[in-house]
């Protein structure tokens, strides 16, 4: 079955969606984050088929999500290494994994705990306002039109939905934590 491309609609969710179409590129992407860098070792980690696992790291690598770099010249051998933009994927599989941790993690607890290096606390992910500081919810945020909104395959709906919101009345600046 051929799988419909996200790239062309107007929604950023989708066209990031659109790269991530199945849980093994999260997974890949996952794993180089983490350290797990050399083909043999992501194929033997995920135990996914060396021609699926080619195929996405190809796809990373063209849209610039990885790199491979030599580090070995006899016999030649190489690795994957995130890039700029594959880092900052970071924070979207640490918001999917708490995600996961909370709603179908294990009585054992969570498989993975996130360290913080500069404060020297174990943490969890959050999404703040880049401008206070408090947390993002579906209840303390609304969209708004962008100027790259438009009415097309994929926004039917809820194109003309955001493009008729306002922005509300500003509330009292709140001094940041």
């Amino acid at each position: 079955m051929t799988r419909t491309s996200l790239a062309d609609v107007a929604c950023s969710i989708a066209r990031a969606s659109d790269l991530f179409a199945d849980a093994w590129t999260a997974l890949i992407m996952r794993d180089v984050l983490t350290g797990v860098t050399r083909f043999d070792d992501l194929a033997r980690d995920l135990g996914i088929s060396r021609k699926v696992l080619a195929a996405r790291l190809s796809r990373l690598v063209a849209e610039d999500v990885l790199t491979r770099e030599r580090y070995q010249d006899h016999p030649p051998r190489e690795h994957y290494v995130a890039t700029e933009k594959g880092e900052e994927l970071y924070p979207v599989l640490l918001a999917l994994m708490r995600w996961g941790d909370r709603w179908y993690g294990q009585e054992s607890g969570p498989p993975v705990r996130i360290h913080h290096l500069e404060c020297g606390h174990d943490t969890e992910p959050v999404t703040v306002c880049g401008h206070c500081g408090h947390a993002l919810t579906v209840d303390t945020t609304t969209q708004l039109p962008g100027p790259g909104g438009r009415v097309g395959p994929g926004t039917q709906v809820i194109g003309p939905l955001v493009a008729a919101r306002r922005p509300p009345e500003q509330p009292p600046t709140v001094p940041k934590r």
